[in-house]
């Protein structure tokens, strides 16, 4: 009797053997799961703070900008470039500067990026305004972006 119970817990060793190994390698392979998952994670966040990053940028740039509008408002239609921003068609020497400095930063931050300045002529009811527009390429868009922002003289 004694030799039947030494040979039963034998034989369950025996069958445990490769059990151990398939858990080991399944939970090889959901680590390995959870690991591209995070890094996927991680590549999308990078994306997503790039395109942050360019739209707070042209956002300063807009408002750089209005601000300059502000502070020389003489001739209304100084900062009036066209599209594409042409800045010698500007009304002054201040605007012409002005506008040739914020073209030359957004081309060299922005990918892509160029901008342009239309003089609104106003009604009766509506003030005289200018419609900011920066525009760049997202490195993995078709189709760029753009962002506009209306300031009234």
């Amino acid at each position: 009797m004694t030799s039947l119970h030494k040979r039963g817990p034998s034989l369950a060793r025996r069958h445990d053997r490769g059990f151990t190994l398939v858990e080991a390698l399944v939970a090889l392979l959901v680590l390995s799961v959870g690991l591209l998952g995070i890094a996927a994670l991680y590549v999308e966040t990078l994306r997503a703070s790039r395109m942050s990053l360019y739209r707070t940028q042209a956002v300063n740039f807009a408002t750089d900008l209005a601000d300059r509008m502000r502070a020389n408002r003489l001739p209304t239609t100084a900062y009036n470039c066209g599209s594409p921003c042409v800045p010698a068609s500007g009304g002054n020497p201040v605007a012409i500067a002005d506008l040739t400095d914020w073209m030359g930063r957004i081309g060299a931050t922005l990918p892509g990026g160029t901008a342009n300045v239309t003089f609104v002529a106003g009604t009766a009811t509506t003030p005289d305004a200018y419609l900011i527009r920066v525009r760049w390429t997202e490195v993995e868009q078709a189709n760029p972006v753009d962002f506009q922002l209306r300031v009234e003289i």
